[in-house]
């Protein structure tokens, strides 16, 4: 049992490694059960798949579309994309206002929802009288936007992914995202977080023991 005199004997990183060790006790681990591990093999087996196919099926449209379509039902594909993406800006709206968590996702939706927005316009548009203002739509409004919405989302989750390395002992500049680990690293384990000078006092405590 550690008292405060104690904590304040050790260096910064002696204790930062205790916090570590502290908050390793009860941190959940899902990525140890086998049915988490079989559900992680299949979402990659079915993402490799679901590309491959859709590398063939990309193919298959390149040669088979025609350049020029009438499509039916326009009318009911662009107000149900138009009130999807109201409803994306009023759950961040909402999120934003409430500091909940589910803004990050909220954002990133929003930048997908206006990147396509700005892409079938700009496309569908193409060689009419209506593309001159599509791509000023695009470039000015919707690209940007998305832009801002990414840029937001990527520093919440910086935001959110310090302050949780904080509160676990490792403060410092937080890495790429493609660097962190989904649930922290599952191979430390308390004995490689314990302090150096908790390591040396325990010794003498096993050998009287022993």
């Amino acid at each position: 049992m550690y008292d405060e005199a104690e904590l304040r004997q050790m260096s910064r990183e002696e204790r930062a490694r205790l916090a570590r060790a502290l908050a390793a006790l009860d941190a959940p681990r899902p990525l140890s059960d086998p049915r988490t591990q079989l559900r992680r093999r299949l979402l990659i087996a079915a993402a490799i798949a679901c590309a491959t196919v859709l590398a063939a099926w990309i193919g298959v449209l390149a040669v088979s579309l025609p350049p020029h379509y009438r499509a039916g039902g326009w009318q009911a594909a662009w107000l149900g994309f138009d009130i999807g993406l109201l409803a994306v800006f009023l759950a961040t709206a909402w999120a934003a206002w409430r500091r909940r968590q589910i803004l990050i996702l909220c954002l990133i939706v929003l930048a997908t929802l206006l990147t396509c927005d700005a892409w079938f316009d700009t496309t569908l548009d193409w060689g009419t009288r209506g593309f001159a203002v599509s791509l000023l739509s695009a470039l000015l409004v919707e690209l940007p936007l998305a832009v801002l919405a990414m840029t937001g989302a990527r520093r919440l989750l910086r935001l959110t992914i310090g302050r949780l390395e904080a509160l676990s002992g490792t403060p410092g500049p937080v890495p790429a995202f493609w660097r962190v680990p989904l649930f922290g690293d599952d191979s430390i384990t308390y004995q490689d977080l314990l302090p150096r000078q908790a390591q040396r006092r325990d010794l003498p405590r096993q050998a009287q023991r022993g």
